[in-house]
């Protein structure tokens, strides 16, 4: 035990080489360095790497348990990998069933929260997020390739591959209480990314063999995993879009380090009645006796299944089935949480969301693509197929010519939402957007556009992915999207305010963030009901500044 927590320390504080110099001699009035920021950078990608053989992989600060690593049960653990349990005093256990599909094995059904094996090196955003993760991987892997570490690169593709293939599809993460949801769909952009790099496999003839071996494999598994949005949960209703949906239920278990999350969110529900959150709550005892707690099994959550639900309580309420399941969607979606989806995004699965739609059409165009290349044209011509239906159902739903947007769309009500938020930009990068569309998005720019980069929308909630705050993918899709629709004073503009945000932090304090506050352009965050903390490290930070400097022509 005591290795264990010296491990939760270590990795607490190992993406943050600096902060204790800082400390020592702080700078009253700092000068923000570019050369001094790409040296914390290249030097990250070390510090932030994991594998199955190092014992700071295992560590879950999230939920502090004794740490267990878990192997498909069709895989039997190799030598260096059993050697952990003395190295590491991990437990290494099969898991209890074969995984074909999201929701195929429950979290409940492990005896204890743990890491799901992997089999290549890969890198981790920093802090509490200690795991490979679903969307944060993509924008860490162009920054792998800007940097010059393709194998290291191509190793997280293949663990994805990996994980599809023995785990069910790309997860949200490789714990396994996210063995009930992905992430926002990127996985063909990486494929694509690695394969079309000239330095991913050897110049040779064998280099090129392999290169088609690899690409097959891929192609075939992507199917896979692009099927995870086929799934009737992930259907918005009859509109022949997708929304967001995680097969668990109740609150979920990586918040227990974060016990004042639900509460915070039942007070201010409860002291903003008039502003949305209808059937967020229902009435509940801290301590129900056992009638009550079998009502609220079926209205709540379990309160002796789940040490969270069982503290999800405030002012004489607890929070609704329902806002569990928009809850656990939202954290599919990545944007954990706003405001978009009603109070907290307790809405998410009423939505059929611009973003996921975008990343599924961006999908279907890339899968289409690699068909030609693998010489299979009745492949490719079905997934032209879904895409144009797809590209249909976006214009017929989720477009709003009067306002000149992409706008979400609410399947239940029948109606388009009216919430400002960045993932308008996605069409742009994903190529759904005509000339005419993109050019009245653009429009719009202002919207977002602050003076150290794209905030998340206008509406400032107090939570992180809302105004004032600016994130690193969000402000890459925006870049990105300018850049390929032709926009490239706009989108250098911004390349630099964001950089040169991030620029402004790291003379501050030396560290990057994985937020900032792209009003005032600097790392000062101040959230109110959430996740309140900026964590250090930061893989998908790293990875844009460096894409942004090549689109500001700064590098």
């Amino acid at each position: 035990m005591r290795l264990f927590y010296l491990l939760v320390l270590a990795v607490a504080a190992i993406a943050n080489p600096y902060v204790e110099a800082q400390n020592a001699s702080p700078n009253p009035s700092p000068v923000p360095n570019p050369e001094a920021t790409l040296r914390y950078i290249h030097g990250a990608w070390d510090t932030l790497t994991r594998s199955m053989t190092d014992c700071h992989s295992l560590v879950d600060i999230k939920v502090t348990a004794n740490p267990v690593l878990y192997l498909p049960v069709e895989i039997s653990a190799q030598a260096e990998v059993a050697a952990l349990e003395q190295k590491c005093q991990v437990k290494v256990v099969a898991l209890p069933k074969r995984i074909e599909k999201l929701g195929d094995l429950r979290p409940e059904e492990v005896p204890a929260s743990g890491l799901l094996y992997l089999p290549y090196p890969y890198v981790v955003p920093g802090g509490r997020f200690n795991e490979m993760y679903g969307w944060d991987s993509y924008f860490i892997l162009l920054g792998l390739e800007a940097d010059h570490r393709e194998p290291l690169a191509k190793g997280m593709v293949d663990n994805f591959l990996f994980e599809i293939e023995h785990y069910g599809a790309v997860l949200n993460a490789n714990r396994t209480y996210y063995l009930t949801r992905s992430q926002p769909p990127f996985l063909t952009s990486m494929i694509r990314a690695v394969y079309e790099n000239p330095v991913s496999f050897p110049a040779t003839q064998a280099g090129r063999t392999e290169a088609r071996a690899w690409l097959e494999r891929a192609f075939t598994l992507a199917q896979k995993d692009y099927s995870t949005w086929k799934q009737p949960e992930h259907a918005a209703g009859t509109t022949g879009l997708a929304r967001y949906f995680d097969y668990g239920s109740g609150p979920v278990p990586e918040m227990a380090d974060d016990s004042t999350y639900y509460p915070d969110v039942i007070r201010w529900l409860v002291a903003h009645p008039k502003q949305g959150g209808d059937g967020y709550l229902v009435r509940g005892s801290e301590h129900p006796d056992a009638t009550e707690a079998a009502r609220l099994k079926q209205t709540s959550c379990d309160v002796h299944a789940s040490v969270v639900c069982d503290r999800a309580w405030a002012a004489g309420y607890r929070l609704s089935k329902d806002f569990y399941i928009g809850d656990r969607a939202m954290r599919e979606s990545g944007f954990d949480p706003s405001f978009r989806f009603g109070p907290f995004s307790g809405s998410t699965h009423h939505y059929a969301p611009v973003c996921l739609n975008s990343l599924l059409y961006r999908y279907e165009r890339d899968l289409s693509h690699i068909a030609h290349l693998l010489a299979k044209p009745k492949d490719a011509q079905q997934w032209d197929r879904r895409a144009k239906a797809r590209y249909a159902a976006m214009q017929r739903y989720l477009w709003r010519p009067g306002e000149g947007v992409f706008e979400d769309y609410d399947f239940t009500r029948a109606r388009p939402s009216s919430y400002a938020y960045i993932t308008s930009l996605y069409p742009l990068w994903a190529g759904v957007a005509t000339r005419e569309q993109a050019a009245e998005i653009v429009k719009k720019l202002n919207l977002f556009e602050r003076p150290g980069g794209l905030s998340m929308s206008s509406t400032n909630t107090g939570t992180q992915w809302d105004e004032p705050f600016g994130w690193a993918p969000t402000n890459w899709i925006g870049v990105a999207g300018l850049e390929a629709e032709g926009f490239h004073a706009d989108a250098a503009r911004v390349a630099k305010a964001f950089d040169a945000t991030v620029d402004g932090g790291f003379a501050q304090d030396g560290t990057i963030r994985e937020k900032y506050n792209v009003v005032s352009s600097n790392s000062d965050v101040q959230v109110n009901t959430g996740y309140k903390v900026n964590v250090i490290g930061f893989g998908w930070t790293n990875a844009v500044y460096l894409k942004m400097k090549e689109v500001a022509g700064t590098r």
